[in-house]
């Protein structure tokens, strides 16, 4: 890496650590998604480990030589990319491999009676250790110093959910809620065991799963399951494990793709919540602006994309927002850059 380059990773870093804290200095943030020069990937299944390496390092290549003309905020990274399913596979479920799709967990069970079925595995002993392999290998071909970005990490809940038929999850937080607990403490166990392996050998900076933002330090994850069910169960079954992951990691981002608006002032009682994804429509995404504006930054994930040009007063006042730019060619990703650094720094 020439130093020129380590100078812009620096500056990014420092931007994304003012903006997150949310102290005014840094309203807005920029991420450029340009599909040009992307390498084709291979899916993220068993005997593909040397395609997922090689795809891993001409990511790593892309990106650093996209540091050389695209002056957003993206922080480059290294990415050893999972499918939903492993975590949920660790703990006993087989999984599904289409050819032309991501992999997918099949449920273990379907009644609280089948709970003895899920163990907890020793990191090392389970499907989850070639996840280390893979992000040891790109970390020694890519060299030190690079931030890894991390794998698909599902709430424990979100978990418990992949591994209990969804025909009866949903009438189990009913009628079984100390079963659900239980699933849900296993997956937990099972996360947190290995996060801690994570960032200890990877750092505790990173770039999220999805949507790709840095983190100087916390967990991010994905919460999709509260969309199907009541405030008071939010409060009660997921909250809890919310809280706690975020007070164990020091800080969260959270990305839910559920149709969720009843749940997002139970989202702004998470503890250490630092950014918000939501993938929901333009109007909805617009309503959370001034409803989360002074509990935490937001990324919202929407098509149409905002229109950078009408500038910053078409969010509310105190937002702290990262608008991305989903383009095709350099020359595009050029032209909103341009508008962004004229119009929003």
């Amino acid at each position: 890496m020439s130093e020129g380059g380590d100078g812009k990773i620096a500056a990014r870093k420092a931007r994304w650590e003012r903006f997150l804290v949310m102290d005014g200095r840094q309203a807005f943030m920029h991420v450029v998604d340009c599909s040009e020069g992307v390498p084709e990937r291979a899916w993220p299944t068993p005997g593909r480990y040397r395609e997922r390496v090689d795809w891993g390092i001409r990511s790593w290549e892309r990106r650093m030589r996209d540091l050389e003309w695209l002056e957003d905020d993206t922080v480059p990274f290294l990415d050893p990319y999972t499918g939903t399913e492993i975590f949920a596979a660790a703990l006993g479920c087989t999984v599904a491999y289409p050819e032309d799709n991501m992999p997918f967990a099949r449920p273990l069970i379907d009644d609280a009676s089948h709970l003895d079925r899920v163990r907890v595995p020793e990191i090392s002993r389970s499907s989850l250790a070639v996840l280390f392999d893979i992000a040891d290998e790109i970390r020694k071909r890519a060299g030190p110093g690079a931030a890894m970005r991390l794998i698909d990490v599902q709430s424990p809940m979100d978990i418990a959910a992949l591994v209990w038929d969804k025909n009866t999850f949903y009438t189990a937080l009913l009628e079984t809620p100390r079963a659900v607990r239980e699933l849900a403490a296993r997956a937990k166990a099972l996360l947190a065991a290995f996060l801690d392996c994570w960032f200890d050998r990877y750092g505790r900076e990173f770039v999220a799963h999805y949507p790709q933002y840095y983190m100087p330090v916390g967990l991010t994850l994905s919460e999709d399951e509260v969309g199907s069910v009541s405030p008071e169960l939010f409060q009660q079954l997921f909250l809890p494990e919310l809280a706690e992951l975020s007070a164990r990691y020091g800080g969260l981002g959270m990305h839910c793709c559920a149709n969720a608006r009843h749940q997002w002032e139970g989202f702004k009682r998470i503890p250490g919540l630092r950014l918000i994804n939501l993938n929901q429509p333009v109007a909805v995404c617009e309503a959370a602006f001034p409803v989360f504006a002074e509990t935490c930054a937001q990324m919202p994930v929407a098509e149409p994309e905002w229109d950078l040009s009408k500038g910053p007063g078409q969010f509310p006042q105190g937002a702290h927002i990262v608008l991305t730019s989903t383009v095709k060619t350099r020359e595009e990703a050029k032209r909103r850059v341009d508008i962004f650094q004229r119009l929003y720094r």
